[in-house]
């Protein structure tokens, strides 16, 4: 059964108020067109997992702009001031995660582990409201799991089967992502036929992707 589908198709999937994960930093590594697709039919009350929000109208900045989120869980929103007044006037909710506990909740979820535990916010307000554990003497935070409903997933390269390679730094969020969502929809900018890709170029195999826009 082939997982080639159309753009259209793809984000016909997802509903309004569903939670989606996008991969890419600062819009390396971004599904641009599965984003473009999402403002296009006005996928709104959206909420993301994401690394950071971009730049207004560039990559995730787009579904900001388009007011299509209501809530945002990411590293950091410094680069987008749409996003920041926003959340100022109380129109979106954003969640602040360290980076690398952001990375490592979303792997959790795809790992199927029970939480994370990490020194990462102790002490400050990141703490507020979380369980503690203490080990060896020192104060770790128990970080528990993030999942989604749906994760954007943006690959160098897939074949007919849905196996992805990644370029480079682009491979940031991605792989991470696509263990972590109940469906997987990946672009590709390349689709080439099965066996092209050497095994060992394999991030992420076909098994966890559902759907495939060329």
């Amino acid at each position: 059964m082939t997982k080639m589908t159309t753009l259209q198709s793809a984000i016909e999937a997802i509903s309004p108020g569903s939670s989606v994960m996008i991969g890419g930093f600062m819009a390396c590594g971004t599904p641009h067109r599965l984003i473009d697709e999402l403002v296009r039919q006005g996928k709104s009350d959206l909420t993301i997992i994401v690394n950071d929000t971009a730049r207004p109208n560039v990559g995730i900045g787009k579904l900001i702009t388009a007011r299509l989120v209501r809530k945002v869980i990411a590293s950091h929103i410094g680069t987008n001031p749409e996003t920041q007044a926003q959340m100022i006037a109380g129109e979106i909710e954003v969640e602040l995660v360290p980076q690398g506990t952001l990375a490592e909740r979303i792997r959790a979820a795809g790992f199927g582990l029970g939480a994370v535990v990490t020194p990462t916010g102790v002490g400050t307000v990141v703490e507020e409201g979380k369980r503690t554990i203490e080990i060896d003497g020192r104060t770790y935070l128990v970080e528990l799991p993030i999942k989604a409903d749906f994760a954007l997933i943006n690959a160098k390269r897939a074949d007919y089967r849905g196996n992805l390679e990644y370029a480079y730094t682009a491979r940031n969020f991605n792989p991470l992502m696509a263990m972590a969502a109940g469906k997987v929809i990946a672009e590709a900018e390349e689709i080439v036929p099965l066996g092209a890709i050497s095994p060992d170029m394999v991030v992420t195999p076909h098994v966890v992707i559902d759907s495939l826009v060329a």
